[in-house]
């Protein structure tokens, strides 16, 4: 079985997660509810130390498996970056899987994306700039936001704003998991990692509501390989060679995928060597700064 992550709910028995701080950002709004089902559906922003904007967005999509995970955890820190280069950054949190199954999660995201343009001028946004960036279950969240634009089911007017669009301008998928059902075929082919995910407790059956093996056309329907179309908004993907997690092959799959029907230059893969999953590779200052040239390229 895989091993527990190191952060958890304390009630599950594991550490409480470590969080950022950001108490030195000065302009900043924490804990704003952007929709009324869920405690979970809130966003914090923060803008740069100067200027009024309208600033061009990144949103921030946290991983943690479907399951965990809070906007305010580590991973946000190389994303306030942004705030120096003249972005605004935000971060949601959306219904984990112990709340809420597929599409919950992707629904209250776009939901975020709606609310942000709704609310736009009065917090120094602009609405029609807007970035999503993930590592993991993130990755997939940004992903699937960026090819499923027009799908209205994953759009819930029920959570606010239904006459605000939920597409976005660009998108940083940081080793998101793909195509749950080949999980395991690719991680027994690598050698790397224990090949459970198709287990009825995996991070991914639980994200479903039911063993994977046992839905596989409710899995198709989550699976962003299924929406993709000529029209998406420009992606960089970019996944460690030695993922032990999430396997390199989802990434390639979604590259080969997106090759033969995107434009060339509306996305770009790279594979980093020698990187696992969530590995500081990713949150070095070249990266750093590779992201945010493909950023400037399309929200600036």
């Amino acid at each position: 079985m895989r091993m527990p992550p190191r952060f958890g709910p304390p009630d599950k028995g594991f550490f409480p997660f470590e969080q950022a701080d950001v108490s030195h950002i000065r302009r900043k709004w924490l804990d704003l509810p952007y929709a009324g089902v869920s405690p979970a559906q809130q966003l914090d922003i923060y803008l740069p130390s100067e200027g009024d904007g309208l600033f061009p967005v990144i949103l921030h999509l946290h991983g943690g498996g479907f399951e965990l995970g809070d906007k305010r955890d580590m991973p946000l820190l190389p994303l306030l970056q942004g705030l120096e280069r003249g972005y605004a950054v935000v971060s949601a949190n959306y219904r984990l899987s112990g709340e809420a199954i597929f599409p919950a999660g992707l629904q209250d995201i776009k939901a975020a994306v709606r609310w942000l343009r709704a609310n736009a001028p009065s917090y120094h946004l602009d609405g029609n700039r807007i970035a999503v960036w993930g590592g993991s279950a993130g990755g997939y969240y940004v992903v699937m936001v960026c090819l499923t634009a027009d799908v209205l089911e994953f759009d819930d007017p029920g959570l606010g704003n239904p006459d605000y669009s939920s597409r976005v301008q660009a998108g940083v998928d940081w080793f998101g998991p793909i195509d749950f059902l080949a999980m395991d075929a690719q991680l027994a082919e690598s050698g790397l990692g224990i090949p459970d995910h198709s287990e009825a407790g995996s991070p991914e059956s639980r994200f479903m509501g039911a063993k994977i093996t046992d839905i596989p056309d409710q899995v198709r329907r989550a699976n962003p390989m299924t929406y993709v179309q000529a029209d998406v908004p420009p992606l960089l993907i970019q996944h460690g060679r030695i993922d032990p997690l999430v396997p390199v092959q989802q990434s390639i799959e979604l590259a080969r995928k997106l090759g033969e029907c995107v434009p060339n230059d509306r996305f770009e893969f790279e594979i980093l060597e020698n990187a696992g999953h969530g590995d500081p590779a990713f949150e070095t200052d070249e990266n750093i700064a590779r992201v945010f040239r493909f950023l400037d390229r399309y929200l600036k």
